[in-house]
């Protein structure tokens, strides 16, 4: 059954509604100046914060000030090259790529969790990841498996409400995806790839009872793996004891809590943060919005807060304004994943969630997550430059648009379509 699933979702919508080809390119329409002109202040300022946060941590562990920030740089520039690219291959392709997009992470997936077993290095970071940590896999699968599903949604939206055609492949997907990566181990990832298939499945107008059960599995399935995992007890264990004592919390979390009230309204000033050198673990990637505070205060948070907030807000007007539903969750999607990894480091920065590994979508030092997050940004480009104002979207739109956010816009969604 499971060769099958992966076979038909790949496949084009049903052949009851005739079959539109579409170039590989898409070459005219505009794209969202407001979009372009958010990223490039991403770009800007993830530069900036990374050259501050890394510079001790660099020298530490490279035995140069500088070397986090000119890989950083480096993958910036690869970044924009695949941003580019995504802006300009037609996202209707998809229906074509993401079954080979999909298994091509699972591959990658096994080669590193065979890394793992094999004990090449001591740290999980690097087990988990290519090129010394700069490489994981399973950022990509985060948004491989949002395209997958995005595909598999659209073409089966008519049958999404059976059980057979809507919650067992979902949970067969997300399962195969997030079962390899929690081996690795990477709780977070796994955590927010089943996360993000229940919000995309929401999102295509999933049955109400189904989306309860995933829910329900989900919430059952996280207690038992915090249950037997070592780590896991940890961390929900610092989380609250942290609730009731701020001094019984975890070290990293004491640590970003005394570069917050340091940083005040004004903050000490750019590159003039203490704690990253008094102890902040994982200043230029995990703890850079820590840093972010104390450096360019509660002014600056509020400020980074307010830019994810126009990224959001202009994906998903790309996603309601998009010529067809595949458009739409793809748009829809992507953003709300990138501004729920923003949400999740800035929690966890603020004592509000376990701590969890989420980098800071554009900020973080690394290359997998800049690469997928700025490849995403590149779809969204590319779903902006179809936008046509006079056409007719009543069709996809009566199966329950992911921006209309499941009938906002008092029509009906797909789960109350007539049922056999």
């Amino acid at each position: 059954m499971g060769t099958r699933i992966f076979r038909d979702a790949a496949l084009e919508a049903p052949a009851t509604r005739p079959v539109k080809t579409y170039p590989f390119f898409k070459l005219d329409g505009s794209v969202d100046l407001l979009l372009i002109l958010v990223l490039i202040a991403f770009i800007v300022y993830g530069l900036l914060m990374v050259y501050s946060a890394s510079t001790d941590y660099s020298w530490w562990w490279y035995d140069s000030a500088f070397s986090q920030f000119h890989r950083q740089i480096i993958w910036m520039v690869l970044g924009i090259v695949v941003a580019a690219v995504a802006a300009f291959v037609d996202y209707h392709n998809w229906h074509k790529l993401a079954l080979p997009a999909l298994l091509g992470t699972l591959v990658f997936l096994l080669i590193v969790l065979f890394i793992n077993k094999t004990g090449t290095s001591e740290t999980n970071v690097f087990t988990r990841a290519f090129f010394n940590g700069s490489i994981q896999p399973s950022e990509l699968a985060k948004a491989m498996t949002i395209i997958y599903l995005a595909v598999w949604i659209n073409s089966k939206r008519e049958i999404l409400h059976q059980v057979s055609w809507g919650l067992a492949p979902l949970i067969i997907i997300i399962g195969l995806v997030g079962g390899v990566i929690l081996a690795q181990p990477d709780y977070s990832a796994a955590l927010t790839v089943v996360i993000l298939g229940g919000m995309l499945f929401f999102l295509g107008g999933g049955e109400w009872k189904q989306i309860g059960l995933v829910l329900v599995g989900g919430t059952i399935l996280a207690i038992f793996v915090v249950g037997i995992s070592s780590t896991g007890k940890a961390r929900f264990s610092d989380y609250l004891a942290g609730l009731v004592d701020l001094t019984k919390a975890s070290e990293h979390l004491v640590y970003s809590f005394q570069a917050i009230v340091k940083g005040g309204w004004f903050g000490v000033g750019f590159g003039r943060s203490s704690m990253k050198l008094l102890g902040l673990p994982f200043a230029p990637t995990d703890s850079i919005f820590a840093v972010i505070a104390e450096e360019l205060g509660l002014f600056g948070v509020f400020g980074t807060v307010a830019l994810y907030g126009l990224l959001v807000w202009r994906g998903l007007r790309i996603a309601n304004r998009a010529p067809d539903l595949l458009g739409s969750l793809l748009a829809s999607s992507l953003t709300l994943w990138i501004g729920f990894e923003a949400l999740m480091n800035m929690l966890v920065m603020v004592g509000l969630l376990p701590f969890a590994g989420n980098a800071l979508p554009f900020i973080s030092y690394g290359g997998s997550s800049l690469l997928t997050t700025m490849g995403a940004v590149g779809i969204l480009m590319n779903v902006s430059r179809h936008y046509q104002p006079e056409t007719d979207k009543e069709e996809w739109r009566s199966f329950g648009a992911s921006a209309d956010l499941r009938g906002r816009n008092r029509r009906r969604s797909l789960s109350r379509i007539s049922r056999p």
